[in-house]
């Protein structure tokens, strides 16, 4: 019997199996597992005495250039941030450590879920070799300790395909794939900002559909009103309404912030902005031909 598969550029990929995602046993599970793997929210005015969030965000977007350069899955950039933060919330680092962490966090991350991992030399090489493979693997080993080798973590992607069977889309027309398509480019944004540390993996996800598919137009089309879709979502991962609409207006001003250049949302309320396809659009043709090259930016934070 031959296995149904997606194909892509450089892999090929099973399709969702309805077994599981019909399940709700298995939504439970993520729903009741995701705490568990959440970092401390304060670490940076409890447990790090020379980062700051800027710094964090530097690092962020080299370790998702790495990734689309590398055109890894795209639940590595989320699961390897969740190890740095969580690494951060224990263990207090020196600023010219910070690289090196993300870079264990990349290597972690891409052996677990990666069929073809990152090797370690490609990692050292989008470093500028500023570290050598000995500290790589020094470093990879103590994340796994301090995180007592709980890496199953559980990410904002993985809520995904759940909530998408649920609204309900076909998970295999071009419909969801594009909505699936905005919804990654939002989770990966939210993981490179640290205000995002706040919100829980299902809460950051459902709040990236809701963008995807009122910037798609999908609300209007099939007579859903922004208000509707979200008690949706409410209802299908038990999540407090009032931090769904948060979470969504943060994504909507991180997005518009994104776009004009700069790194901060803007401060005044945005409850009717909306984010258009043209941006989303945008954000993933800069991420498909941003170079990796030497990471100039990230040897800044190395004072």
């Amino acid at each position: 019997m031959d296995l149904l598969c997606c194909e892509s550029e450089c892999e090929r990929r099973a399709y969702g199996d309805p077994a599981i995602l019909d399940d709700d046993r298995v939504l439970r599970n993520l729903l009741n597992e995701e705490d568990r793997f959440a970092a401390n929210i304060s670490y940076f005015e409890r447990v790090q005495s020379e980062l700051s969030p800027d710094m964090r965000r530097i690092v962020a977007d080299w370790m998702m250039e790495v990734c689309e350069e590398q055109k890894c899955q795209d639940d590595i950039f989320p699961l390897s941030m969740n190890y740095l933060d969580r690494f951060l919330s224990i263990c207090p680092i020196k600023k010219s450590q910070l690289q090196l962490l993300g870079t264990a966090c990349l290597l972690v991350a891409s052996k677990l879920r990666e069929p073809r991992p990152v090797s370690a030399e490609t990692l050292v090489f989008y470093t500028d070799n500023s570290i050598t493979l000995q500290d790589l693997w020094r470093w990879e080993v103590l994340v796994l300790a301090k995180l007592k080798w709980e890496i199953s973590a559980v990410t904002p992607q993985d809520f995904l395909c759940h909530i998408l069977s649920r609204i309900p889309l076909d998970l295999h027309s071009c419909e969801c794939h594009m909505v699936r398509r905005h919804a990654q480019t939002f989770i990966a944004l939210c993981a490179r900002d640290y205000k995002f540390s706040m919100y829980t993996p299902s809460m950051i996800s459902a709040a990236s559909v809701a963008a995807a598919l009122h910037g798609l137009a999908w609300t209007s089309k099939n007579n859903v009103p922004l208000p509707e879709l979200l008690d949706r979502l409410q209802r299908i991962l038990s999540i407090e309404m009032d931090y769904l609409q948060s979470c969504l207006t943060q994504i909507e001003e991180l997005v518009t912030a994104t776009m004009s250049g700069n790194s901060r949302a803007p401060s005044e309320p945005s409850a009717d902005r909306t984010v258009s396809v043209d941006q989303t659009e945008k954000l993933m043709e800069q991420g498909q031909h941003s170079k990796v090259g030497t990471p100039t930016d990230v040897r800044d934070i190395h004072f």
